[in-house]
C-alpha cells in the first residue's frame, strides 16, 4: 500500500469534538500540567476519563501534549516523554514498551496541497512495541514503526519503517539493524 493511500480526507470537526477538545484544554491546562513529575498514575486517570486506553504503567510527562486523548492508544509501559507533542486528529498507538522521548512530535495529520481546498488529511500512526522515537525526531501521518525499531535523534520519518531498523536522517534512512 502507497504512503498516500493510508491517508484519509476528513471533514472539519463538529460540535461535539470542538467542545470536547475545549474541555480537555482546560484540564489539560490544570489538572495534567500542573501534577508533579512522578504523579503518572494521576495523569493516567485523567487520560482515561477523556477516553485514553492506555495499560498499566503507561507514563506520559506532564509537559507532554495530547491533543485528543480519545484518540490515544498506548499499551503496558510505553511512554511518552517531556515535550512530546502528540497531534492525534485520528488513532496514535504506542505498543506495549514503546517510548517517545523528549521533544518528538507525532503528527496524525496534514493538508493535502495538491488540493486548491487545501482539506485536512489524516492517517493513523502506530509505533509498535518495544520501539523507541528518540528525542526531537517527526512522525508524520500513516506511519508505522516496527516492532523494536529505532528512530534516530531529530530524525523526520514519513514512511513506514521494518521492525528492529535503524532510521536517521532528514528524510529518515535505514543506518543499522537492531
Amino acid at each position: 500500500m502507497s504512503e498516500r493511500a493510508k491517508l484519509s480526507k476528513v471533514s472539519p470537526p463538529g460540535v461535539r469534538n470542538k467542545l470536547s477538545r475545549l474541555l480537555w484544554a482546560a484540564v489539560e491546562g490544570t489538572l495534567y500540567r500542573w501534577s508533579p513529575t512522578l504523579f503518572h498514575g494521576w495523569r493516567r486517570q485523567i487520560l482515561r476519563l477523556f477516553g485514553a486506553r492506555v495499560g498499566a504503567g503507561f507514563h506520559s510527562y506532564p509537559t507532554a501534549r495530547i491533543w485528543a486523548p480519545w484518540n490515544l492508544e498506548a499499551g503496558s509501559n510505553a511512554c511518552l516523554g517531556p515535550r512530546v507533542v502528540c497531534y492525534n486528529v485520528v488513532r496514535v498507538t504506542l505498543g506495549a514498551d514503546a517510548v517517545v522521548s523528549q521533544g518528538a512530535h507525532l503528527c496524525a495529520a496534514s493538508h493535502d496541497f495538491r488540493d486548491p481546498a487545501f482539506p485536512l488529511v489524516t492517517g493513523e500512526i502506530r509505533i509498535a512495541a518495544g520501539a523507541w522515537v528518540a528525542a526531537d525526531a517527526f512522525v508524520g501521518p500513516g506511519v508505522t514503526i516496527g516492532t523494536r525499531a529505532v528512530v534516530g535523534a531529530r530524525a523526520v520519518v514519513v514512511k513506514d519503517v521494518a521492525a528492529a531498523t535503524v532510521v536517521a536522517g532528514n528524510p529518515a534512512r535505514v543506518v543499522s539493524r537492531r
